[in-house]
This record gives C-alpha cells, structure tokens and sequence, in this order.
C-alpha cells in the first residue's frame, strides 16, 4: 500500500473475536503483553517509508495494551531512527467490571482516532474500535465534520466497513471468484469525499477487481440488519447505492446516518472449559454399521462427559477408484469443565479400540491431549459509564464525550422459527411447472421442495414461468460469517429480474428449508432493495463463538455457499446459458 500508489491514510485491523481471546491469554501469561505482536514486525520495514511520504498510520493492534504498543512503536522508531509522534486511545477495557471474564471491552468510535490525528500523532493505536472506526476516524479528521454530520460519517463507515476485511473488497472469497483473477488480489483503497461518498479501488497493477459485486458481498458481511449501529452514527445500509465508476472503481453514494444508540456494544471472553477431539476413518462398505460400533464402545467412557458431539460427514463415494475417496469421517468432539474428563485418557480410549473395533480402523490423527477453548458473548454499557480517552502525542489525556441521542428503532423483518428437528420433512409448498432439469447433471440431491420457485407474485395475473432444478448458486452470491453465536448470510441478485425472483422466493420458510440446521432456530430476513439483496441472521447457531469449536464450520464462513449449492426451482429464463451455448 506504501508503495503502490498515493495514499494519505493506511489502517491496520488486527482485531476480531478469537484475537481478543488469544491477547486474553497471551496477557496472562505476560501482563506487558496483550496487543498484535505481528504489527511491530511489519512496522520496522515500513515505518521510514509511511514518514518519507506524509502517510499516517491509524490500527488497532494495540488489543488489550494500547499503551504498550504506543510505547513500543516510540522505542522501534528510536531504533531505526525515524521521528514520528505516536498517540493512543484507551477507555474500553472494561475486564475489571465483568466477573470471571478473560477480557471484557467496549467497542469504541472513531472520535478518539479524531483527536489523536488532530493534536499531530503520526501513529494512532487503539485497543478495542468498531472495524469502520478506523476509518471513520480518520475521515472526521481531514474534513473537520462534526458528530452532527451523520449522513457523512455513515458514508465513511459504510467506506470503512468495505475496507475492513481488506481482499475481500477485491475478489477474495467471491462467490463468482472464476470470473477474475484473484490469485493474489490487491488491497482495496477508499477515496473519501466532503460529502461522505467514496470511491472503493485499488492500486494500479494490483491483483484481483473491485466491481459493483465484490463491494455487495462485503457490505453483507458480519451485518444484522438494515441499520448499522455504531458508536459515532447508526449508518442505514437500505440507503446504500452502488454504482459503476470506472474499471476497478465502484462509487459509494446516498448513505444516510442516525443517531448513534445510547449504548456501547461490549465483547466479552471466558474460558469455557477444556475440548478434545477424535476423528475416525471409515472405509467402504457398511459406513453407518461402522460409526454405530465406535459409539457404542466409548458409551461407557463418555459417561460423565458434560459435552460429546458425534458428527458423521459421508465423505466417501460409492465403487471409488481411490481410498481416500472411499472413506468417510466420524468425528468425536468432546468438552469439560475438567481437563482430566477430556485428556489423554479419552483420546487413548479410543486409539485402543484399533484391534477389536471396525474393519479397516484408523483415526486422523494420534491421540492429544486436553485443550482449553474460550466462549464469547456480548453485552451493552451506558456510553457514559466508558472512558473513552485519547492520549495525545505529548502525554496529554483528552476524555472523549458520550454521545446523546436515543437508540436507533429496531428494523422491520421476516423471522420465522420451525418446529426443531431439523430432520424433519419441509412442508408442502404449490406445485409448479418444471422444465428438464438442465442442471441435473451436477447432482441436485436435495435442496427445497420443488415446485413453487418460478410462480409469479401472488396477485400480478403473470403467468407461472417454465423452471428448471438447479443451485441457487447459479444465479445469486453469497457472503456469510459470525457474530458471536450468531451467523449472518447475505444473498444478492445480479440483476433486477433475478433480484425480483430472489425476493419474493427465499422467503425465511425456503431459506430453513435450504438449510436444515436451521430449521431450530431464529431466522430474521431483512431487505436491502438498493443492493438487490436479502440479509439472514440466524441466532445460536455457532453456540458459544468462534473458540468453542462448536461447529463443524465455527464462523460460518462457508455457510452461504452451502446455501448457493442447494437446489430449487428457478425460472429458465433467468439462468445464463449452459457453457458452450452462448455467444
């Protein structure tokens, strides 16, 4: 980013959920401890450069111990030799007040970052921000807005929000990745105007693309609903428009801010207990047979155990030419208070059963011992009661104010909440007509009920359009990920006819239907027009966060692209044309 190409401002996001977990531990064990090691690292090749070019520098690797990486970076800019003046922000350490919590922090805005920037600090380290903040910050600063400015700041959050997860803005972890070369995609930069609309690009030369779609998939990642709560401004995403301004160049405009909640959202972590786990291989024939010999075997072992999981993943394929393709995984997952319940002992248990369980017996990998695993949940604060501080450059301790204002109104949406068992059939839904499935041939197995899919909306005196079984995935993307035990799924259209399909048929009942696991839980569909976009929150079903191992995919990273590869009945006229058929 130093070099590629002009640049004012370069942020640094080292924080998430799982990170303040190991800073938790890191801090135990080394009370001096507590921020992104890693940082000082990449400092001391680019610190010289970053004050050569009049770049500064704003990031919150400072995690636990924003104070000790300020004082860090004083002694490696020392050591090398570079004058800079380096300021911090602190205040949302909040550990001492959350009994038995690991760590405990609020999440800060961007005013802090403001007031360092404007005392002269050319480095600005923070401990716990919200992601956009880092932007924001610094956009507050250049234009000298005001905490009244909510349209503008929601523009720079919107920005920061984009920029946050870096190459995911540029073609990394796209659904429709083939269509670019992403093999080393470039990092995404945000030209901010006065009026709080921006530019998302990249440097020329750069790998990857930045177009109006790999903008949408981040603007649905890790968000919950139509309105974006923040600490310095609630951004509305349903005011969001993007449109094409030149190669590797997508424009931000019309967002519009609210007044920001009068509350702070606090990340808490704990250790939950210790975790251990097993994975056996069953290969070939009787695979079922097989996993319910193991279970049976380690009943009496795992009596006791306050948690054990078995999940059997059919890896394998029916006559395989290869071994590994004729086998499938069975997985033990086990978790205690008491690492003595889920040590070495279990796992040896179960490596002992090698002569005289299953045929063909062996396990992924040798047996190990306990491990701990943490457990996060979130909370609020009165933004009065939080310290937000900044400390200046010479040493100065400026107290950010609270911001007034009432809590933004909750958004409209669908939720729905079936009955649980998510083994259950989905209910019936109107037939409609169906075409040869075309798509067939890549194996539908599954997906929701057919019919209904290519139905006109009730009441438009359309006709039901021809359909044809085929992915999801064919005509929309996806981005999901975690908050917390939570998951959000974001699903856009790529066009306004598919964008109309896409609304009136992924209803929460079809989108629980898709994905069975969620058929337990609560699902809230919210609407985001301007994006041809449907946003899923589905509570609970990461359990305990990120650390607990909870699930197979534990931040839900692929969940929307197992929705993309279940099947429905989709309308043949909105596919595109079969490879080979086209122009």
């Amino acid at each position: 980013m130093l070099t590629g190409g002009p640049l004012d401002v370069l942020t640094g996001d080292y924080l998430a959920e799982l990170t303040m977990l190991i800073l938790g531990r890191d801090r135990l064990k080394n009370p001096d401890l507590g921020y992104a090691k890693t940082f000082l690292r990449q400092l001391e090749e680019g610190l010289g450069l970053a004050h050569e070019r009049g770049v500064r520098i704003v990031t919150n690797a400072g995690g636990l111990h924003p104070a000790g990486l300020a004082d860090a970076i004083r002694a490696l800019a020392a050591k090398v030799g570079v004058p800079v003046s380096v300021a911090h922000v602190e205040g949302d350490d909040l550990t001492s007040r959350e009994d038995g919590a690991l760590t405990a922090n609020a999440y800060l805005g961007g005013a802090g970052i403001t007031a360092c920037l404007r005392a002269g600090a050319d480095v600005v380290v923070t401990g716990r921000v919200t992601d956009a903040a880092l932007v924001s910050g610094p956009a507050a600063w250049w234009f000298d807005w005001a905490p009244e400015d909510h349209d503008r700041l929601a523009g720079a959050v919107v920005a920061g929000h984009v920029l946050e997860c870096g190459t995911q803005a540029t073609g990394g972890n796209y659904s429709f990745f083939t269509a670019h070369d992403v093999r080393r995609p470039g990092f995404p930069l945000a030209e901010i105007s006065e009026d709080g609309s921006a530019v998302i690009t990249k440097h020329p030369g750069t790998g990857g693309a930045v177009t109006t779609g790999t903008v949408t998939a981040q603007l649905l990642y890790e968000t919950q609903g139509v309105r974006y709560l923040g600490p310095d401004v609630t951004a509305r995403l349903d005011t969001v428009r993007l449109t094409d301004d030149g190669a590797d160049r997508v424009r931000i405009t019309g967002v519009r801010g609210e007044h920001p909640p009068a509350s702070l959202k606090v990340g808490v972590t704990r250790i939950g207990g210790w975790r251990n786990e097993v994975v056996f291989v069953l290969t070939g024939l009787d695979t079922e047979a097989k996993a319910a010999l193991v279970r049976s075997q380690l009943a009496d072992t795992l009596e006791g155990v306050a948690d054990a999981a078995w999940t059997l993943a059919r890896t394998d394929h029916a006559d395989a030419d290869t071994e590994e393709t004729a086998s499938a995984l069975l997985r033990l997952v086990v978790r205690d208070p008491s690492p003595d319940r889920v040590g070495r002992a279990l796992t040896s248990t179960a490596i002992e059963l090698a002569l005289g369980s299953y045929p063909g017996f062996h396990v992924a990998a040798p047996p190990g011992p306990a491990q701990p695993y943490g457990v996060f949940a979130s909370s609020s604060v009165p933004a009065a009661e939080v310290p937000h501080t900044a400390v200046l450059p010479d040493g100065t301790r400026l107290p950010i104010p609270a911001l007034p204002g009432p809590a933004a109104a909750p958004a409209a949406s669908s939720a729905g909440s079936a009955v649980c068992d998510p083994a259950a059939a989905p209910p019936a839904e109107p037939a409609a007509s169906s075409a040869p499935p075309a798509f067939e041939a890549r194996g539908s197995g599954g997906g929701a009920p057919e019919g209904g899919g290519g139905a006109a909306p009730p009441g438009s005196g359309a006709e039901p359009r021809e359909t044809v079984r085929a992915p999801l995935g064919a005509l929309a993307g996806a981005r999901s990920g975690d908050k917390g035990g939570d998951a959000n799924v974001g699903v856009w259209a790529r066009s306004g006819p598919a964008w109309d399909w896409l609304r009136d048929t992924l209803t929460v009942d079809r989108f629980q239907a898709l994905l069975p696991e969620t058929r337990c839980l609560t699902v809230h569909r919210h609407e985001l027009p301007n994006l041809r976009a449907l946003n899923f929150t589905v509570t609970g079903i990461l359990g305990d966060g990120v650390a607990s191992g909870h699930r197979f995919d534990p931040q839900a990273k692929a969940l929307g692209e197992w929705l993309r590869a279940r099947h429905l009945d989709i309308p043949v006229h909105l596919l595109p044309p079969p490879e080979g058929t086209g122009p």
